[in-house]
């Protein structure tokens, strides 16, 4: 079988800007931003508040900020947290 040498391409929905609301601005700014930089923003916001549970590497510990994105739950998994920042943005 041959392979083909064109490379892949990127799932246009996730490419499209959206522009998160009030509450995921205060952490990824108000510009629209494809929904995978919004997630890339959410990591580094993450890790430079040392908020992922060390023991459990998928787990987010939510602060003040987060809360309000994730329903007011003090932690969710890194699966739920895309789930949850859907709810907070604008095509």
């Amino acid at each position: 079988m041959a392979k083909s040498s064109s490379p892949k391409k990127a799932n246009a929905a996730f490419m499209k800007p959206v522009t998160p609301d009030a509450k995921l601005a205060a952490i990824v700014g108000s510009a629209p931003l494809p929904r995978t930089e919004i997630t890339k923003k959410l990591w580094v916001y993450i890790k430079a508040n040392n908020l992922q549970n060390p023991k459990k590497k998928t787990e987010i510990i939510a602060d003040a900020k987060l809360k309000e994105i994730f329903d007011g739950k003090s932690s969710v998994t890194m699966f739920e947290m895309t789930k949850h920042v859907s709810g907070h943005i604008q095509s």
